[in-house]
């Protein structure tokens, strides 16, 4: 079976465990998934499983990877996604489900799109805490970023300077986060903490 799956965020709640404490989590829509490709050592160069999430409408999709989905027969999808890692013997259009892959307890890595916040200082983009106190002088400096370079020699700013600019929209993963709960039923998986990106997105969740 694969060693991880796509899934769709759907916000936070909180669960109690055993002892009566309280566990913020993410909630997310576990698919169903579909494999749409089964790479071999012999036909690829490596194993791997791909797995597609997520149905789109077949205007939207190319030529190219509308017969990519019927070679595999099933409808299109908005997501694929690579698995190196799986075990045991997979087919195409086989269906993997949320309870086939995790179990409460295991320890998983969450990827995704972090979400977006346009254009940002330094002290928000990268924790500075401005030029000090509004006394000798100081004046609407709470939040700038200080010298910047040297005098004339470099006479240029080195790169990789820590300044204001484009924040979040990356792609991040969040490791070692707790599965807490499985519902089969209803193909939802709870891990413990946050994970990138808003309400909707599109996750990769991956064992450990």
């Amino acid at each position: 079976m694969s060693s991880g799956m796509i899934g769709r965020k759907l916000g936070m709640t909180s669960v109690f465990d055993e002892a009566g404490d309280q566990i913020a989590c993410t909630v997310i829509e576990m698919g169903p998934n579909v494999v749409t490709q089964v790479k071999t050592g012999e036909t690829d160069g490596y194993g791997a499983v791909q797995l597609a999430f997520g149905d789109k409408k077949p205007k939207r999709t190319s030529n190219a990877m509308k017969g990519h989905f019927e070679a595999a027969g099933v409808t299109p999808k908005r997501k694929i996604r690579e698995f190196r890692d799986f075990e045991g013997e997979v087919n195409l259009g086989d269906e993997v489900r949320v309870e086939d892959v995790f179990e409460e307890g295991e320890r998983v890595d969450v990827a995704g799109v972090s979400k977006g916040k346009g254009f940002q200082g330094v002290v928000k983009r990268h924790g500075f805490g401005g030029v000090g106190m509004q006394t000798h002088g100081q004046h609407n400096r709470q939040r700038a970023p200080g010298s910047i370079g040297a005098a004339s020699y470099p006479a240029r700013v080195f790169k990789g300077m820590r300044m204001g600019g484009r924040m979040g929209g990356k792609r991040v993963k969040t490791k070692n986060l707790a599965v807490v709960r499985i519902y089969p039923e209803h193909n939802l998986l709870l891990v413990g903490g946050a994970v990138p990106g808003p309400t909707g997105s599109l996750v990769e969740v991956y064992k450990k």
